[in-house]
């Protein structure tokens, strides 16, 4: 889910990662929303407040939309340096440190909430926002662009594209590609939706409150360990085939 790239990535491993990430950026959504009532994982929205206070040349009030676009282009830019510093390094999952810095952020945020009141809210939405930069700069990469996660106006573009194609194409193989886009991206939207509507309910119903973060964070971690098991277990496995056949082959000789 996390180690695959290139060629040897398929279908399966992007909607593995998709269902994770998409329902975490959920979680993150609908809790930045309700706590301070700002969108914390995209930035369209901001950018286009930004524009209306310099054109009303509020200029100091449009700096703290600035704030929140930076921060998700900085939280962009780390995960992607952070890729390419350490991919040469083959005993490293380079997607690690961006995960644990968003696990970090997130678990941060929500212990820091329980013991000292939040006088600055703008701080955490950009804090929000520069874990979400991560996640979809991680993400993007993993997945060659494929999968995008944070945001969702590119994906119903895309997938109204989608739909049409369909009227038009006649050969069972771009078909066949077109539905596995389609279904793609119906699961991205899907489970954020899930995750807003889990993350709504343990941080109203629940009284969780910004710990509803904690467990976006804790499905992150999970899901890491998962795959980091998953991982080993095949390569076990592998090892233990090719033993077999290489004395398969001496007993032959």
């Amino acid at each position: 889910m996390f180690r695959h790239q290139g060629k040897s990535r398929t279908l399966k491993h992007n909607l593995r990662i998709a269902i994770v990430l998409s329902f975490v950026a959920g979680i993150v959504n609908i809790t930045g929303y309700l706590a301070f009532k700002q969108l914390t994982t995209n930035v369209t929205g901001h950018f286009a407040l930004f524009i209306y206070d310099v054109a009303d040349f509020n200029f100091w009030k449009g700096t703290i939309y600035f704030l929140y676009i930076f921060s998700f282009l900085f939280g962009s830019f780390l995960s992607s340096f952070l890729i390419e510093k350490y991919r040469e390094n083959k005993q490293l999952n380079v997607f690690l440190l961006p995960t644990i810095i968003e696990c970090m952020v997130l678990i941060s945020i929500g212990i820091v909430s329980n013991f000292i009141e939040i006088k600055y809210p703008n701080l955490i939405v950009c804090c929000l926002l520069f874990a979400m930069g991560l996640q979809n700069s991680f993400v993007t990469k993993i997945s060659n662009a494929i999968v995008r996660t944070t945001h969702l106006t590119g994906l119903f573009t895309d997938l109204g594209i989608d739909i049409s194609q369909l009227f038009f194409l006649k050969k069972d193989l771009e078909r066949q590609k077109i539905k596995a886009n389609m279904k793609l991206r119906i699961y991205i939207i899907s489970f954020f939706f899930t995750g807003g509507l889990v993350g709504w309910i343990f941080y109203s119903k629940f009284n969780f409150k910004l710990n509803t973060l904690i467990l976006g964070a804790i499905i992150l971690i999970a899901s890491l360990f998962y795959d980091d098991l998953r991982y080993k277990l095949i390569k076990t496995k592998r090892k233990f085939n090719q033993r077999r056949i290489n004395k398969s082959q001496s007993c032959t000789n």
